[in-house]
This record gives structure tokens, C-alpha cells and sequence, in this order.
């Protein structure tokens, strides 16, 4: 590693590669992954559980603070999300909770308990760290600030492929729009948006396969 405890981000919209190229360049550099998007997810689906109105912020944060998370490391590297003490990495990714994920996200309360949270694990250990705002708000002095980013008709087609190769069935139609409006909601929210930092290195993934991406990225790290 070129440092020895070292924090890189990858912002950029869904359907980007982001995660997957985070994962892949965190095996790369033997370091561990955290997925801060499974955070707001996790928060959501335990809202949904529990059928609270997550509309109400002060419900929503009062339940974010009750809400015991951790991160369970797999061999990979890979920092699973887990609810009191139980993996919810797959519950996490039904449809249900990426269409209702954006109250978490938008929230100003819920979002200071898990951005606390995501800056704790980044002071314990050196992390590649994915999300929207990873490299404005969460670690604005990582060493390394990447914004991953592809031209929409990829990250839609990633995206279905993506879903269907999990089992889930998907209308393309009802998952455009999905897409359409989550990127608009990340831009536009008030808190944390969706948002480039000053100093990020722009990877368009266009065309390109996984690895192919963290190849670009590693050239940058490898500089230093």
C-alpha cells in the first residue's frame, strides 16, 4: 500500500460500477471495503420491519440511533452490513427498500448518526468507501478521491442485468424510471447530494469491464 493507513472514496450515481470496482480494489490493495450505501439501506429495511412512517425524520433517527450496526469482514475483505448483530446484506437489496431508501438518505439526523459511524470505521482502519458523498462530507481528506460515473443507458443495462442474475424479476420500464428518479433525488437533496468533490478523479466506466476500471484507478494510486 502507498501509505500505511490509507482512506480512498468512489462517489458516482447507481448503476456506475462503484461498488463493484470498490470491492475489487480493495482485494487489490489488501485493505477492506465498506459499502456505506447498505448503511441507509439497512435503516430502511428495519423502518419497513417495523412499518414506522419513514417520512418522519424524528422517527426515522430515533429508530437509526436504537438500530445496532455492524460489519461483518469476509475473507474478500468485503464488510457485510449487519442488524443487531444479525447479516442483513441480502435483505437489504430487495426492491422494496431501494425504492424507499432515499428518506434515510435525505434525512439531516439520520444521516450525522451513520456518517459518525462511516468516520469511526475510516479512524480504525485503512478502507476503499463507496456512496454519493464519500469524498465531500464523510472522509473530505481521503488520500485518494475517485468519481465514478457512465453514461445512463450503461448504468441502466448494468443495472437490469445485474438484478435479473439475482433472481429478482424486474419490469425495464418501471426500473428506467426508478433510475431516473433516484438520480434526481441524489442530486438534489438537501444533505450529503450526490456531488463531486473538488479534488476527485473522474473514471468514466463507459464500455468498460470491472477490472478494466480498477486498472485506470490503480495507475493513479500507483503514481504516488
Amino acid at each position: 500500500m502507498p501509505a500505511k493507513h490509507l482512506i480512498i472514496t468512489l462517489d458516482g450515481p447507481a448503476g456506475a460500477g462503484k461498488s463493484t470496482v470498490a470491492k475489487s480494489l480493495a482485494r487489490r490493495l489488501g485493505i477492506s471495503y465498506m459499502d456505506t450505501g447498505s448503511m441507509y439501506r439497512a435503516i430502511t429495511l428495519q423502518g419497513l420491519r417495523q412499518k414506522i412512517n419513514l417520512a418522519d425524520e424524528k422517527v426515522l433517527a430515533a429508530l437509526a440511533r436504537r438500530t445496532k450496526l455492524g460489519f461483518k469482514k469476509r475473507r474478500d475483505g468485503t464488510l457485510d452490513v449487519t442488524i443487531n448483530g444479525k447479516n442483513a446484506s441480502r435483505a437489504i437489496r430487495s426492491v422494496a427498500v431501494t425504492n424507499h431508501t432515499f428518506y434515510a438518505a435525505a434525512a439531516p439526523k439520520v444521516r450525522a448518526i451513520l456518517v459518525a459511524q462511516q468516520k469511526a470505521i475510516g479512524r480504525r482502519q485503512s478502507l476503499v468507501s463507496d456512496g454519493r458523498d464519500q469524498g465531500t462530507v464523510v472522509f473530505p481528506k481521503a488520500q485518494y478521491k475517485f468519481y465514478v460515473d457512465a453514461d445512463f443507458e450503461e448504468r441502466f443495462g448494468r443495472r437490469l442485468r445485474e438484478m435479473r442474475a439475482s433472481g429478482k424479476t424486474v419490469d425495464p420500464k418501471t426500473l428506467r424510471r426508478d433510475m431516473q428518479e433516484r438520480d434526481q433525488k441524489d442530486l438534489s437533496r438537501k444533505v450529503g447530494p450526490l456531488k463531486k468533490a473538488k479534488d476527485a478523479i473522474v473514471i468514466d466506466s463507459t464500455g468498460l469491464q470491472v477490472e478494466q476500471t480498477v486498472d485506470k484507478i490503480m495507475k493513479y494510486i500507483q503514481k504516488a
